[in-house]
């Protein structure tokens, strides 16, 4: 079967696309026939910087994938052959708190990832795609929707006529918006593109703002909030952004620190003069991913893929990622 790896640190052009031997599912195990994989921007940097993350060579990268089980190991009588799945993130976070192992049990970093045609994953590692759901919008599922999900459900507790901001149109920022509007609250979004903008208005964004005409964007948002700031940050920059967002959320609400986007320095006063609360995001757990699909299968929800590209030309997708130009999610069709 054909595989794309990472082998060494030449970044996106020096991926390799491999032949590598199937194996069949060992004990506890599933095998999974990929139909998509969706790309996001940590896959990025662990194809950019491999010796950072430590990974031996090969890699194959990737984290979200679906596809079809086409054989089970030993031991498992959760699916069967033809049972459409998708990927977790972390193959040993089943609930509960985040941990070493779960941390260790990464796709497409700790481990080998899904950018091939076929997979091994644990039958704990994986979920049912939503059946209203193609195989590539399943495949945008595994990480940067349950990033959002958990931003928006399991930390910030959103309920209806809260205020949310987001910051950018990426994946996570995309989901977090559909998640907002699903939870009933007002969802305040940033982008320099009045394209895109335009784009989250008509997802339900109540208020767009462009930060290149607006630098000074905390300002817009306590404004509309009126002087008070937003019970949620979904914040997907980093410390380059945190200062405004810590400016943008009111006194005692909640950042979900997700995101590594822009470089800088955090002053931790300005968190505890307004008794903010600042968590960080590593995705979410296996239960996690079975409550958001289970909301997603309610709802009819339908994740905004930007783009699709063909496996044999995965690279293109990478590039895409890089000049940070889509809007929602970039998915490879296998």
């Amino acid at each position: 079967m054909k595989a794309w790896q990472i082998v060494s640190d030449g970044g996106i052009d020096a991926l390799k696309l491999a032949d590598v031997a199937p194996n069949a599912p060992g004990a506890g195990e599933v095998r999974v026939r990929l139909k998509a994989n969706a790309i996001n921007f940590r896959d990025l940097g662990t194809i950019r910087d491999p010796v950072a993350r430590k990974l031996p060579y090969p890699r194959i990268p990737n984290s979200d994938g679906a596809g079809e089980v086409v054989a089970v190991g030993p031991g498992v009588s959760t699916f069967k052959p033809g049972d459409r799945v998708a990927s977790c993130f972390f193959q040993h976070w089943l609930d509960g708190p985040c941990s070493i192992e779960a941390m260790n049990s990464a796709l497409g970093g700790a481990v080998d990832g899904v950018l091939a045609e076929e997979v091994n994953l644990t039958a704990d590692g994986v979920v049912p795609v939503p059946t209203h759901l193609s195989f590539a919008e399943g495949a945008t599922l595994p990480c940067a929707a349950l990033t959002a999900w958990n931003a928006i459900v399991e930390v910030g507790r959103v309920k209806a006529g809260d205020t949310v901001l987001l910051l950018g149109t990426g994946g996570v920022s995309i989901f977090a918006l559909q998640f907002a509007r699903m939870m009933g609250a007002r969802a305040v979004i940033t982008s320099s593109s009045e394209e895109k903008l335009a784009r989250a208005r008509a997802l339900g964004a109540s208020l767009t703002i462009n930060y290149r005409q607006t630098p000074d964007w905390e300002n817009a948002v306590l404004k509309a909030t009126d002087g008070k700031g937003v019970d949620l940050t979904v914040e997907v920059g980093g410390a380059g952004t945190l200062p405004r967002t810590i400016a943008a959320t009111r006194v005692a609400g909640t950042i979900a620190l997700i995101g590594v986007l822009t470089g800088g320095q955090i002053d931790p006063a300005t968190v505890m003069r307004k008794s903010i609360r600042l968590q960080g995001i590593y995705v979410g757990s296996r239960r996690m991913f079975l409550d958001m699909n289970r909301a997603i299968a309610l709802h009819g929800l339908k994740p905004v893929i930007d783009k699709t590209f063909n496996f044999a030309d995965a690279r293109a997708a990478y590039h895409a990622m890089a000049a940070a130009g889509h809007f929602g999610k970039l998915v490879i069709e296998m």
